[in-house]
């Protein structure tokens, strides 16, 4: 990151344009760890899982029933009689298949050597000892093929990847004991403004409670992030040279001061101490945000209202935590919708709005979630998904196509 320039102030970049400079200019900067699987999940895999063993390694019976050869039955214009000669359970090491008779087999179970069909226990007739199968099965039919889940040597567990409790379960099956995963990255987070103060303390006129903070927290620590309060500071140019220049961390990310006005301070703080690479973005709401570094550290300063932020966070924020993570850098999951409202906008800018999702006469349509503004919580608070225009857009119609990001499970 050192070397970055200044942009001239006039320089408006899309958020595509955003993205990809800075995802260029970084790379996963934590550390290599080895964990226990019981602590692995939520953390991002550092390492490929190579298969060493295939999944299932032996084949296995898939339902309760009886195994046999389906040639016994093949051509056969009636049941055929198969004794049955023996017994299997999971865990059992059979013998091969006596040729001509069938065996009680069990769910997991292996198959012996010979038999490569399973007759589902509903579907059998027995005349005592003596299995009455139909003919014409099918060879396979319920049983599970060596590796057919995972075979021997392959990537069962790409490296990248942010551990899942379905994963984890995955690299326990494959005989894994723990996993090398990176280090939670240590954000260093930071809220300004001369008005704010912390969550419960007295309001003097003119102040507010600090909810970027506890937003921004949230975030990060379902992002899989160690954050580090750096508190709030007022539009005080050398108070805040002071704690950015004080801070040691993964990543710096302040909301508020980024802007042009006379009290916004923080770029050039950052500018004095490291440097800016970008500062506005085509993005409503969000506009005002410096991308840059301290040191050798890198910054995200995102905007000081808080749905401003939250946008801000999604289009940004989101990637340069995944890759400084070491985890893939992934695009949100997007689905297309019905949209439920009119929306007057000009072209030019990525737009994100709140949104309520809901079943309507068979289709999915969108409605604005409560109030619209910037600074606006309560409508952030009840939405199901952001809705996110096309900067080539113009205005919205009920009924159009929609595209949105749904929030469950993004962070």
């Amino acid at each position: 990151m050192p070397g970055a320039t200044d942009c001239y102030p006039d320089t408006l970049l899309s958020v595509d344009q955003a993205r990809d400079r800075l995802l260029r200019a970084l790379g996963p900067v934590t550390a290599v760890e080895t964990v226990a699987l019981d602590a692995a999940d939520g953390r991002v895999l550092a390492r490929d899982v190579v298969a060493a063993r295939s999944l299932p390694p032996f084949a296995q019976a898939a339902m309760d029933g009886y195994a046999l050869d389906h040639r016994d039955v093949a051509g056969a214009a009636g049941p055929v009689r198969l004794p049955l000669s023996g017994r299997i359970a999971a865990g059992d090491a059979p013998g091969p298949l006596v040729p001509g008779t069938a065996v009680r087999i069990f769910t997991g179970a292996p198959l012996p050597e010979g038999a490569d069909t399973v007759l589902m226990q509903e579907d059998a007739d027995l005349d005592g000892d003596v299995l009455l199968a139909p003919p014409g099965l099918a060879p396979g039919r319920h049983c599970r093929a060596v590796g057919e889940d995972i075979a021997a040597g392959a990537v069962a567990l790409p490296a990248g990847r942010r551990l899942s409790p379905a994963a984890v379960a995955l690299a326990a099956a494959l005989g894994e004991q723990g996993l090398a995963v990176r280090a939670p990255l240590t954000v260093a987070l930071l809220s300004t403004g001369n008005e704010v103060r912390p969550a419960g303390a007295p309001l003097p006129p003119g102040a507010i409670h600090d909810a970027n903070g506890p937003l921004l927290t949230a975030l990060l620590r379902r992002l899989g992030c160690r954050v580090v309060p750096a508190g709030i500071v007022g539009d005080d140019p050398a108070a805040l040279a002071a704690t950015l220049s004080s801070l040691t961390a993964d990543l710096i990310l302040s909301s508020g001061g980024v802007s042009a006005g006379e009290e916004d301070h923080v770029k050039a703080a950052v500018a004095a101490l490291g440097g800016i690479d970008f500062w506005r973005l085509a993005l409503k709401p969000g506009k005002p945000l410096a991308f840059g570094h301290v040191g050798n550290t890198p910054f995200l300063g995102l905007p000081g209202n808080p749905f401003a932020a939250f946008a801000a966070f999604l289009a940004l924020g989101r990637p340069l935590v995944q890759r400084l993570s070491g985890e893939t850098v992934a695009d949100p999951p997007r689905v297309t919708v019905r949209c439920g409202f009119a929306h007057g906008r000009a072209p030019g800018k990525r737009e994100y709005l709140r949104v309520a999702l809901r079943q309507e006469g068979g289709d999915t349509v969108a409605h604005l979630a409560g109030a619209g503004g910037s600074a606006a919580l309560s409508s952030l608070a009840v939405a199901d998904a952001v809705a996110e225009v096309e900067e080539a857009r113009d205005s919205l119609r009920t009924g159009d196509p929609l595209t949105v990001i749904p929030l469950h499970g993004l962070f």
